[in-house]
């Protein structure tokens, strides 16, 4: 017998852990290669985790709801196969990350403490400590006395982000009434004209709900926390500036409709206006390669493969982002099914991680739900992101060499919301104006096959 190490697979650029859902098999039932052994989540995208190899579950190393690293051992397979290492794999301890002894690709290194106190430290937090928190710790200077001190919610009382991000928000807090307070000058009677009463905010008495009955409390699912999470980490990175323009589409509308029919019965899938837009998009970017690109430190990397990110809406109402990936190699057939095969996968929550990476710009398209347009938050991190308004009919002054007249047009909204760190107001307003240029230009009489 052999037994087979079944590890946390990688899961694409920056996904340093994932949340172990729920275990499809459990100690002692048999499993066949490529099956199913364990559901996942990370902050992009739900997944499973497949056996490397036929034979018994053995040994399961992590409970459902807990976080475990990637490349993190989470299962143990037996298999019929001899193996000369099969004694040293058994003896093998489980991966755990802990402030005692950091993984090497997270180079954080505590202040230096008793023994007595690491292992008082390491009880009170169960001893756990995911990259994702370790990073955070590094990047805020934490001592470890001090990170020991927090209080974990987590499962078996581990430190969560939320744990964390909340303690700093309140050490900020407090800092900063010590400062005002510290600033302000004495009166004639020799005491301060004004003292902050330093009252813990976690401490502080939450609004009594229960007294009103006219309310409904809903918690947040572990997919709106992420989004919320994210939404306001851009908001906190970015720079962020938002520009519109108006486009007139009537080409583009007339065309779709002359061709749809055919299209459908030709390629057994529809033709919407999100592949058009994307083409002319796409096309751009080419043009003004920094709107492309990405910031780290004091760093642009700009990137030359064009990947646009779609934002979807589920049916629970959440939102993802999948990626149509190098979508400047498609034409405008190829084009359409991968964005109907993508939005459909996520639809039916069938994405891999490998679908919602590596994008470098982002497009959503607001108008599907009516509203004329929006200012959209940057996923990060990308540095500009599209919302496509409703397309409506209206009277609009048509100019030309025989003069001024009014029409009925189809026009939407477009804004760009872009990070100021790097593209100016100047180069984010010409690329707007390109993208209804190019849009505007849609040649009616186009040939698609």
């Amino acid at each position: 017998m052999a037994l087979v190490e079944l590890t946390m697979p990688a899961m694409g650029e920056a996904v340093m852990e994932a949340v172990i859902l729920k275990w499809l098999k459990q100690v002692g039932d048999t499993v066949a290669e490529d099956e199913p052994v364990v559901e996942i989540a990370t902050d992009k995208v739900d997944s499973d985790v497949l056996a490397n190899a036929s034979g018994i579950i053995k040994e399961l190393f992590f409970k459902e709801n807990e976080v475990a690293a990637i490349g993190a051992k989470i299962a143990l397979i037996e298999t019929e196969e001899e193996s000369v290492n099969e004694t040293s794999s058994v003896e093998k301890e489980p991966e755990i990350i802990s402030v005692d002894k950091p993984m090497a690709d997270v180079p954080y290194v505590p202040e230096e403490t008793s023994e007595n106190e690491k292992i008082s430290s390491s009880e009170k937090n169960n001893g756990f400590y995911s990259p994702l928190i370790l990073s955070i710790v590094k990047k805020e200077n934490i001592g470890f006395d001090e990170l020991a001190a927090i209080q974990g919610t987590g499962n078996e009382g581990r430190l969560t982000k939320k744990d964390l991000l909340t303690y700093l928000e309140n050490k900020n807090v407090h800092k900063t009434i010590k400062a005002v307070s510290a600033d302000k000058k004495e009166t004639n009677t020799g005491k301060p004209a004004y003292v902050a009463e330093q009252i813990p905010v976690e401490h502080a008495a939450p609004n009594d709900l229960s007294g009103n009955g006219n309310i409904e409390i809903i918690e947040m699912d572990r997919m709106r926390k992420i989004i919320a999470h994210h939404m306001k980490d851009s908001q906190n990175t970015s720079a962020t500036v938002t520009s519109f323009a108006e486009a007139d589409v009537t080409n583009m509308v007339i065309w779709r409709n002359h061709i749809k029919q055919d299209f459908e019965k030709r390629e057994q899938t529809k033709i919407t206006f999100t592949p058009m837009f994307i083409e002319c998009i796409s096309r751009v970017i080419k043009r003004f390669p920094l709107i492309n690109s990405s910031v780290e430190g004091d760093k642009i990397i700009i990137k030359k493969n064009i990947n646009i990110g779609m934002a979807t809406a589920l049916p629970n109402g959440n939102l993802i982002v999948p990626v149509i990936k190098e979508v400047d190699y498609l034409n405008l057939v190829g084009l359409t099914k991968r964005v109907n095969t993508i939005a459909n996968k996520a639809r039916n929550n069938q994405l891999s991680p490998d679908d919602t990476q590596e994008g470098t710009f982002t497009v959503t398209n607001v108008g599907a739900f009516g509203s004329l347009t929006g200012t959209p938050i940057i996923h990060q991190p990308q540095v500009a992101i599209l919302a496509i308004g409703t397309i409506k009919k209206r009277p609009v002054v048509i100019e030309s060499s025989m003069g001024d007249t009014i029409g009925i047009r189809s026009m939407t909204i477009l804004a760009l919301s872009y990070d100021h760190r790097i593209i100016d107001g100047a180069l984010g307003s010409t690329f707007l104006h390109e993208v209804v240029k190019e849009m505007e230009a849609w040649d009616i009489k186009r040939s698609l096959f």
